[in-house]
């Protein structure tokens, strides 16, 4: 009886596995079998296109610098997830392990701050930031886009602060290392694995946001990939151009998920290090 109870439960479990990854990977293999596609193709419900278009892909960067909008993206998304850990990190080593007055209600602001809409919060970054004088520019999106990464960077961070031993800490101190030391020597390889998450986590969101950048550009030249791929059109509302779009939407894509696989492995790789060493 036992074993016909763990056999049901492991079917129930592949079932339940191939049901999630169904769900996951349908879309993306439909967007895939959709950048293949053009004319009345495109009304085919065959995954498998009888004759795959290769134009789509090469005309999503003839008609448009598409190739300059990749790079924007991944410098704007570079430059946030860096100024977010460096900001991160510091903030995180005061929050977690120095103690004063308004630290919880500090952190409860920080938090509070990520829960703000983007569009609540619209209007005051536009005067801000033509005030500054940064309209139509790359560092507008970065300083844009700290608005919700850094607190969930300084909010994750702090868990995994005040998670660390605080012997390692103290004996740091007792040989003489300053904060500073105790901070880039000791903590930071212990926070390798958490700091590769939270920046990958921030790489994505910056990766994908769009309301900032579709107001704080202005020329294609300095657009991002979702702006990008959003003002692509047709000659008219009923002819869009899905097959272009898609294959817009997959060359963005497989990159970011190679970038996931690589830090998961990291990420797991450190983990498992970590326990050994402890």
């Amino acid at each position: 009886m036992r074993r016909l109870r763990r056999r049901l439960g492991r079917i129930g479990l592949h079932l339940a596995a191939a049901l999630i990854l169904a769900y996951t990977l349908l879309p993306f293999v439909w967007a895939v079998a959709t950048s293949f596609k053009a004319g009345s193709a495109l009304f085919d419900t065959a995954l498998i296109p009888a004759a795959p278009r290769w134009d789509n892909y090469l005309e999503v960067f003839r008609e448009q610098p598409f190739g300059l909008n990749i790079v924007n993206s991944v410098l704007v998304a570079a430059g946030t997830v860096a100024i977010s850990l460096a900001l991160g990190l510091t903030a995180a080593h005061a929050l977690g392990r120095v103690a004063f007055r308004g630290r919880s209600l500090l952190l409860v602001t920080v938090l509070g701050v990520s829960m703000f809409p983007q569009v609540a919060v619209l209007s005051g970054l536009f005067e801000l930031i033509r005030w500054l004088g940064l309209y139509n520019t790359l560092p507008a999106l970065i300083l844009s886009y700290l608005i919700f990464t850094l607190p969930f960077t300084v909010w994750v961070l702090t868990t995994f602060v005040r998670a660390l031993p605080v012997q390692i800490e103290e004996a740091a101190m007792i040989d003489g290392a300053s904060s500073w030391t105790v901070l880039t020597r000791v903590f930071l390889p212990l926070l390798a694995p958490a700091m590769v998450t939270t920046g990958l986590l921030a790489f994505i969101a910056a990766w994908n946001e769009f309301l900032f950048a579709l107001t704080f550009t202005l020329t294609d030249d300095r657009r991002t990939v979702p702006v990008a791929i959003a003002l692509i059109s047709g000659a008219s509302a009923f002819e869009m151009p899905w097959g272009r779009i898609m294959a817009a939407s997959v060359t963005v894509t497989v990159p970011l998920i190679a970038l996931v696989l690589v830090f998961q492995r990291r990420i797991v790789a450190g983990l498992t290090a970590g326990a050994v060493k402890g």
